[in-house]
């Protein structure tokens, strides 16, 4: 889907905010010229997370990174596996196994360095807490459970570092409820924010329950004509797809694989496009989805 108006502006902010701090106003200026020309040149047809991706090329060019995101996804992954046990048990006592996994999984997308929107530990300890007694659109999971239930081929793809935690423990009820469906996770490519890897997938023991691979990108999203061959064949001939984060729902909404969305509305945009709350989560099938703009 293209970007918003409101997007390129917040993606143009959080540059200026990370460029601020370096000393040369002369490589500074000239970083941001390429950044507001690749939004005059592309930001009507681009996607967010395809300018993301396009900027974070030209920051290499001109500057080091700074901010050191495999210690924060070590943290986040050690994290969540540290609530593992607990989410499992909360999961397994629920009345519906699947519509808590989305519940926990949907919590889980807060972890996400990528929106502007401050990671505090203390709002994703009470969206864990709070996520047994969230709500689960009824007719959107009969649809899943029938399509699940005639499927053979299931694609997730999963979003940020320390929520596929969550991810691994719906694949893990999926595989138990569904033992006749083959199930592929897929994760970046290559190290983009922090967002999960094939790294964080072996860390936290996503690899030893189900087929992953990396899908060739170093894009905070999924966008089927920059990623590898062997994934997008995978995605394009799933019986379903279930896409994680913001992120992917930007790269694959209006793009025909119409995928099971799962996410929290984090940002300003997402909120009003939604109609919902700030952190209220969506669950629905792309041809179920209604958005403002």
């Amino acid at each position: 889907m293209q970007a918003n108006s409101r997007c390129w502006a917040c993606l143009f902010h959080k540059e200026e905010q990370t460029v601020r701090p370096f000393p040369d106003e002369k490589k500074k200026k000239e970083y941001l010229r390429e950044v507001l020309k690749l939004l005059y040149d592309h930001g009507q047809t681009g996607s967010a997370p395809w300018l993301s991706m396009k900027i974070g090329e030209i920051y290499d060019r001109y500057f080091e990174k700074t901010t050191d995101y495999a210690a924060i996804k070590q943290k986040y992954n050690q994290y969540m596996l540290s609530k593992e046990t607990i989410v499992e048990e909360n999961i397994r006592n629920s009345d519906d196994l699947i519509a808590s996994c989305i519940k926990y999984v949907c919590a889980g997308n807060f972890i996400d360095f990528g929106t502007g929107i401050k990671v505090d530990d203390s709002i994703l300890e009470d969206l864990l807490q709070k996520a047994k007694t969230e709500t689960v659109d009824e007719k959107e999971l009969k649809q899943l459970k029938n399509d699940l239930a005639t499927a053979k081929e299931l694609v997730y793809l999963t979003d940020n570092c320390g929520e596929i935690v969550m991810d691994k423990l719906f694949i893990k009820i999926l595989k138990e409820q569904y033992p006749h469906l083959h199930i592929t996770a897929i994760v970046r490519g290559k190290p983009v924010i922090n967002d999960a890897t094939m790294e964080d997938a072996k860390q936290v023991g996503l690899t030893d329950i189900v087929d992953c691979i990396g899908n060739g990108a170093a894009m905070p999203g999924t966008h089927i004509s920059e990623i590898s061959e062997e994934a997008r064949d995978l995605i394009l001939n799933a019986d379903v797809v279930i896409a994680k984060g913001q992120g992917n729902f930007e790269g694959l909404y209006g793009e025909k694989v119409n995928p099971y969305f799962l996410f929290l509305c984090k940002c300003e945009l997402f909120v009003k496009r939604f109609g919902l709350k700030q952190f209220s989560s969506v669950f629905a099938k792309e041809d179920e989805i209604h958005i403002i703009d």
